[in-house]
């Protein structure tokens, strides 16, 4: 079984771009309902991804946390496209940038369309409590703040957030360490 331990993270600063060593545009969207993974009743969400000539369908524990059962599986561009457009509640827009700080990759999601302006920092760990460089534009951890998992920014985007709910992140306000 795949397991995936990742840390979210907004910016404290744009002096990342310096250190961008590739950049892809991705869309994706989930096939299991948003509505269902959010109030508890899907086990798993079910995502369809395309960034270029390769896509994927991913299965995913629907569990908040940073630890979760993950399996991921290359498909035909064609059968994600489809997907996207027929079966599923929506699909976002990203452009992810790859960033190495001292061998550690930092996934480094700019949000398009209605998720505009807002930008995280994954880093994938090999253990829960696996240390990792901590860059001075890394900013605060929202690995435990729901509204910012791709699965919820789908349903309900960052455009519509409230001033309080930006801030509320900006402010750490339930992230877990």
């Amino acid at each position: 079984m795949g397991i995936e331990i990742e840390r979210k993270f907004l910016l404290a600063a744009d002096d990342w771009r310096e250190q961008i060593e590739r950049s892809e545009r991705i869309a994706q969207g989930y096939l299991i309902g948003t509505r269902a993974l959010r109030d508890g009743s899907a086990r798993a969400s079910v995502r369809v991804r395309v960034s270029g000539a390769q896509a994927w369908l991913n299965v995913k524990a629907a569990r908040v946390g940073i630890e979760r059962a993950e399996f991921d599986y290359p498909i035909p561009v064609a059968d994600a496209e489809a997907m996207l457009a027929e079966l599923s509640d929506g699909a976002l827009e990203k452009v992810r940038h790859h960033v190495h700080v001292d061998g550690t990759l930092f996934e480094i999601d700019e949000f398009l369309g209605d998720n505009a302006g807002l930008i995280v920092a994954e880093v994938e760990l090999p253990s829960v409590d696996a240390a990792f460089p901590r860059p001075a534009w890394l900013g605060v951890e929202v690995s435990g703040l729901v509204r910012y998992y791709n699965t919820s920014l789908v349903e309900r985007p960052y455009a519509a957030w409230s001033a309080e709910e930006r801030a509320a992140g900006d402010a750490g306000e339930g992230a877990s360490c």
